[in-house]
């Protein structure tokens, strides 16, 4: 925990407020704004030289991060972008990293699983057909080659908890957690990300958690820009066992999943189908807003269950609406586009600071 010396001072000299210094009070527009900070500035107060992605909401069965950066090396990055943008899950990892150079029976090819290779030969099936390997048939055998080397693209990977509003019982059960991501070390660093207050000391700072944990300071009153983040406390860099075959296989599938999903997959569990429902600028980013309440809605609020939600006119999907399908598969395929631009940028600027 934080010694006594780093956290001298009275608090009602070091308190601040974070009214004004995020949209609203939406924890989960905070939450999307740090994920576009980190797309532009990561790593914070440092010289990219990784390419980073992003993605929220992501974790193992024990524990869900809300942002996680996955630190790609950039010609590694690009060789991944030969499988595809969608992720690869464990099933269809285990093909692609040990299918080889040449024609081979793939139960000659492939190590055992630990489970029945009927489950191996579906999941052949399924990597052919996303064209990650080839297959043929010989005889009544199934035969598997590469399309590629699998790459070792993953350098590191880093935690973010979002809390905008660290109150001392936020900062106590959040002290748990950043515990038990020390002692596991799961990820590379941890960090906190909280609403810049503009005190002498950010409030962040006198909270009890492990010195392990870095503290970021965002102030988005302006929106996303490259500089709304600043570095309270630097992190430490935890030291995992590498010889741990399984953590390093749970890496690998976490990486993947922040490759395929990104942060902008919001838009799956909320209803941009709804004819209230707009995307709005804040500096660098977008973020959704509700038309019918005039705000920057929730992910659990915006539902069909909301009282306000209104299905699109179906002239807005013929027609009506200069968009193939309607405003909401157009928003849907806008961010989607934005994801792809911003990880091809991403291994460009990479590129650039070598």
């Amino acid at each position: 925990m934080r010694s006594e010396d780093d956290r001298t001072g009275a608090r009602s000299e070091s308190e601040g407020s974070v009214s004004g210094r995020y949209p609203g009070d939406s924890e989960f527009v905070f939450e999307l704004l740090a994920c576009r900070w980190a797309e532009r500035s990561w790593p914070p107060g440092g010289a990219r030289e990784s390419a980073p992605i992003v993605a929220r909401q992501l974790g193992t069965r024990r524990r869900r991060w809300d942002t996680v950066v996955v630190e790609a090396d950039p010609e590694a990055l690009e060789a991944r972008a030969r499988f595809g943008p969608r992720t690869l899950d464990s099933d269809l990892l285990h093909v692609v990293r040990h299918a080889p150079r040449e024609w081979a029976w793939y139960r000659d090819a492939l190590p055992h699983p630990g489970y029945p290779w009927r489950y191996v030969r579906a999941a052949v099936h399924r990597a052919a057909g996303r064209g990650v390997v080839e297959k043929r048939r010989n005889g009544n055998r199934i035969e598997i080659r590469r399309i590629a080397p699998y790459p070792d693209w993953v350098r590191r990977i880093v935690a973010v908890e979002n809390k905008p509003d660290l109150d001392a019982g936020a900062a106590r059960a959040l002290g748990a957690q950043l515990e038990h991501d020390v002692s596991r070390a799961l990820a590379d660093e941890v960090w906190v990300a909280t609403a810049a207050t503009g005190a002498s000391v950010e409030p962040a700072l006198l909270e009890d958690m492990p010195v392990e944990a870095g503290i970021l300071a965002l102030d988005f009153a302006d929106g996303v820009r490259r500089d709304a983040g600043e570095v309270v406390w630097h992190p430490s860099r935890l030291e995992p066992d590498e010889t741990d075959d399984a953590r390093a296989e749970t890496r690998l599938e976490l990486a993947e999943r922040a490759y395929g999903r990104g942060w902008r997959s919001f838009v799956g569990t909320m209803r941009p189908d709804c004819r209230h429902f707009e995307l709005r600028r804040r500096g660098e980013a977008l973020v959704p807003w509700c038309a019918a309440k005039g705000k920057h809605q929730s992910a659990a609020e915006c539902a069909g269950s909301c009282s306000a939600f209104e299905p699109e006119p179906p002239r807005w999907r013929t027609k009506g609406w200069p968009i193939e399908g309607g405003p909401g598969k157009g928003i849907r395929r806008l961010l989607e586009g934005r994801r792809e631009w911003v990880r091809e940028r991403g291994r460009e600027r990479a590129f650039e600071r070598r």
